[in-house]
């Protein structure tokens, strides 16, 4: 939706990446609910003492406040709406779910469906005792191909149900790697992890 001042508050939101820009500042990709991929500077956020560092953690559920009419936008706060605790292969689930945001969202185009569906994941990513991380992936990639309109034209699986799951994440899998072009970097790392 379209906002005149080109300002926005408390907007839920995620962290997807975030890199290194100029001495202090970060380029972050932020995931948010309601205007999607959206690239932002967060200026200062690598001095030791600045308000948006200790925020700025990837996974973690955010209000974001932003500004700007440029394509990359200025972040202008963030604070922290709860915390998820992920370790091992969990973590690399996630940051499997984040890469794939990245590569396949074009910037703000708002998916709450998507939104929630991430979330969800990273909720099941973080219980203890941890749940086999299949299902939630599977849901995942499921709902991240139909909001982007490249979904099946069929009826929804059960994404829990260990013996059809080999075959949903093949086809998964093709139809994500044909949208891609080039292999994820993160899942080069969870092939070798399922190996162990």
């Amino acid at each position: 939706m379209s906002n005149p001042r080109h300002r926005y508050q408390d907007e839920a939101g995620y962290i997807l990446h975030t890199s290194a820009w100029r001495e202090t500042s970060l380029i972050c990709h932020a995931f948010t609910r309601n205007h999607g991929l959206v690239p932002m500077v967060a200026k200062g956020a690598k001095r030791p003492h600045s308000i948006l560092r200790p925020a700025l953690s990837v996974f973690q559920p955010l209000l974001l406040a932003w500004s700007g009419k440029n394509e990359v936008k200025t972040l202008t706060r963030a604070d922290c709406a709860g915390i998820r605790p992920l370790k091992g292969r969990a973590l690399m689930s996630a940051w499997y779910m984040n890469e794939l945001l990245i590569r396949l969202l074009p910037r703000e185009d708002p998916h709450p469906v998507l939104f929630d569906a991430y979330e969800e994941a990273l909720v099941h990513l973080a219980q203890i005792p941890r749940p086999p991380v299949a299902g939630a992936l599977r849901r995942f990639e499921w709902v991240l191909l139909t909001e982007t309109g490249y979904g099946f034209d069929e009826a929804t699986p059960d994404f829990n149900d260990p013996v059809s799951e080999p075959e949903l994440r093949i086809r998964l899998r093709e139809r994500l790697n044909s949208l891609l072009g080039r292999p994820l970097h993160t899942r080069s790392v969870l092939m070798q992890l399922q190996r162990y």
